[in-house]
């Protein structure tokens, strides 16, 4: 009789095991290697495997566009430039002087956009040391689906045993981005 593939329980209830795994997976793509036990480590592998490849499909599915943006003029120095300007009933104040520019920017294309919201939820939100939030989607589409993109479906990680845990006896894994 054959057994039917089911995902592993890990000990916990389903919202505290999705967390874990969210947590796992966004540390495996952010630093490129995580240690942990097995069982979590096989769990996370398949996560990271099709998040992967999903940036790996949708890598080049983005078109350039022109993005009118209206920002607020800067001196030599870097402030802000002010000019004075009267109001209707006669007060003066201070006004900030805005500038229109054109840039260049990315679009994503709808089936990159919807890769970039499955992206999202299999993966937590991460800020620096500065606390600015790291765009973790953008690192799967321009630094590691680049890096992939000539491999077969699959394989973009590797589980290395590292024995057993002292104190548990837990059997432990390294994670890591080939």
């Amino acid at each position: 009789m054959k057994k039917l593939a089911t995902n592993r329980k890990l000990g916990r209830t389903t919202d505290i095991r999705m967390a874990m795994l969210r947590t796992l997976t966004t540390d495996l793509i952010l630093h490129g290697k995580v240690e942990t036990t097995l069982p979590r480590a096989k769990e996370v592998k398949a996560m990271a495997d099709s998040i992967i490849s999903l940036a790996i499909k949708e890598k080049d599915n983005f078109e350039m566009v022109d993005v009118k943006v209206v920002k607020a003029k800067l001196d030599s120095k870097g402030n802000k430039e002010t000019e004075l300007v009267k109001s209707k009933n006669g007060k003066e104040y201070l006004k900030v002087v805005k500038e229109t520019t054109t840039e260049k920017r990315q679009k994503d294309m709808p089936s990159r956009l919807n890769a970039r919201r499955k992206m999202m939820k299999t993966l937590n939100k991460v800020k620096d040391e500065k606390g600015n939030n790291i765009d973790l989607p953008s690192k799967l589409f321009n630094e590691i689906a680049p890096k992939y993109a000539g491999k077969n479906v699959g394989g973009y990680t590797r589980i290395v045993k590292a024995g057993p845990r002292r104190g548990d006896g837990a059997e432990v894994a390294i994670l890591q981005l080939i």
